[in-house]
């Protein structure tokens, strides 16, 4: 089981080599993935996007599990953004990859290294 960063999408989007290679096989598999409400904020308040993009991420969204932020994942986003001192964003996708005990899929692992019980797979 996998939880996407938002720049895990955005570069699959753009046709990113690395991305493709990395995501096409966990895309076309049958594992859960997962992407927080976070993300999806993320991809669709973008100020450049265009109607073609923004049909290509509904394309990926309605393929993945999106995770609301809850008061579950509020509280331990909360916890590692004050522990990590992570960004509000950051943090909530890294407490969504906890909660589904998935690997967070990212470009930025430099981001997240610091929370240890995170698994870390770099894009």
């Amino acid at each position: 089981m996998y939880t996407l960063d938002t720049n895990a999408i955005i570069y699959y989007l753009k046709d990113d080599l690395d991305a493709m290679i990395a995501l096409h096989p966990i895309f076309s598999d049958s594992d859960l993935i997962y992407l927080s409400a976070i993300s999806e904020l993320e991809l669709f308040s973008f100020s450049h996007i265009t109607a073609k993009e923004a049909k290509q991420i509904e394309n990926i969204l309605s393929t993945l599990k999106i995770i609301s932020v809850d008061s579950e994942v509020a509280r331990l986003a909360g916890s590692l953004r004050r522990e990590f001192r992570l960004k509000t964003a950051d943090s909530a996708v890294a407490a969504t990859a906890l909660k589904t005990n998935s690997t967070l899929i990212t470009r930025n692992i430099s981001d997240f290294q610091k929370v240890k019980k995170l698994k870390l797979l770099e894009l």
